[in-house]
């Protein structure tokens, strides 16, 4: 049944990548499982990187289009009609599009039809309204898709949610992984304790280089490519301590090594190497947990503190003990000044939430059986609540 379904995902890059990032690993996991996906995007440079081949076909399963081609009836009438569409966050498909793909019955699986065939796939989020709506049908009253419906879709950390994005056999890969291995690619050797730095412009950055330069027990640093990095240069340059081209810095018990850009499989084992993650944005956040050790996260900023609320329920949902909670909120610009690193202390509260996520069901297993009408514990989207 479950190899039948064909995918539509639709993704607009706002920024930062984050976006093309989920909904890129989403339909690598769903095309793992037996399902087709094209996935639609008005921006695919960053996949040159992030899964290089993918626009032209690398990935077995993943078609990957541009997003202008929906608006070409040419293009359009040449395709098959896939089974169920799903835009990333509330992209908005075009309407010439809806329009062609509604002008047929609705999708069946075999003798049944689908109980989902449209999803509009949310931002992560623990807070309790993501919950209450998660599962939500929307009937549209107009347009062009007058009389269909759409499903609001909720990613998160409770077995009443959407769970996480974890592919099959992710465990496996990490227990075969040689961290010492995959680091001397890139000249780094050495068992000092290492630290990986994917963020945006912390204002604590400085603070954390500081201390980290007269700790001490020795750090290596790896920080990844983009904002990160500029970052981290901006706050060396400050003391005159390195240039743009600078691959390495040393201040003290500070080695700085700046990463060239990684591959979402590359970014992955960078977790898996380190003592300490530092990550921002969703993507990372989920693979910093399935990467099992202590991280902070840094959540991407909103007007008016929006995203306060946010990273507290967050880190309710992870039971972070107070120093890791106090830690995550100074990095987040959201108490001073920046607390104690304490991220041995951490390690068990990653296990516990690390262990609780594992037995959950996958993002992907509970979206397909969303789809198909059998979600254990969840209200159909056939029924109301």
């Amino acid at each position: 049944m479950k190899s039948a379904i064909s995918w539509d995902i639709f993704c607009r890059v706002i920024d930062n990548y984050g976006d093309i990032g989920v909904c890129w690993r989403l339909a690598l996991d769903l095309a793992s499982r037996g399902c087709p996906v094209r996935l639609w995007v008005d921006d695919a440079r960053a996949l040159d990187w992030m899964a290089p081949g993918a626009v032209h076909g690398a990935y077995a399963g993943v078609q990957v289009l541009d997003w202008q081609q929906m608006r070409d009836a040419g293009t359009v009438c040449e395709l098959s009609h896939s089974d169920v569409l799903l835009e990333g966050f509330g992209c908005e498909i075009a309407s010439e599009y809806l329009a062609w793909h509604f002008a047929k019955p609705a999708p069946r699986v075999g003798a049944h039809q689908l109980a989902a065939d449209w999803i509009n796939l949310e931002y992560l989020s623990a807070e309790r309204y993501a919950q209450a709506a998660h599962g939500l049908p929307s009937p549209l009253l107009h347009g062009v898709a007058q009389g269909r419906t759409r499903h609001f879709y909720f990613p998160g950390f409770t077995r009443s949610s959407g769970g996480l994005i974890r592919e099959h056999g992710l465990a496996d890969q990490q227990l075969a992984f040689d961290a010492r291995a995959w680091l001397a690619q890139f000249g780094i050797a050495g068992t000092t304790r290492r630290m990986s730095l994917f963020c945006y412009e912390p204002p604590a950055l400085a603070e954390l280089l500081h201390r980290l330069q007269h700790d001490p027990a020795p750090t290596q640093l790896l920080v990844t490519a983009g904002r990160a990095a500029a970052a981290v240069r901006q706050v060396l340059a400050g003391h005159g301590s390195a240039s743009e081209m600078q691959a390495r810095a040393q201040l003290g018990s500070l080695e700085i090594r700046f990463l060239p850009e990684l591959s979402q499989t590359g970014f992955d084992r960078l977790l898996w190497s380190c003592d300490l993650n530092f990550v921002r944005g969703e993507d990372s956040l989920v693979r910093a947990i399935w990467a099992n050790k202590p991280f902070v996260w840094q959540i991407y900023p909103q007007d008016g503190g929006a995203h306060h609320g946010k990273l507290l329920a967050v880190l309710d949902a992870l039971q972070a003990p107070a120093s890791w909670h106090k830690f995550h909120l100074a990095w987040n610009h959201l108490a001073t000044p920046l607390p104690t690193l304490e991220h041995t202390n951490w390690h068990n509260a990653v296990l516990n939430a690390h262990t609780k996520l594992l037995e959950q069901s996958d993002l992907t297993t509970r979206l397909i059986e969303f789809v198909v009408g059998a979600v254990p514990g969840v209200l159909r989207p056939t029924e109301t609540r």
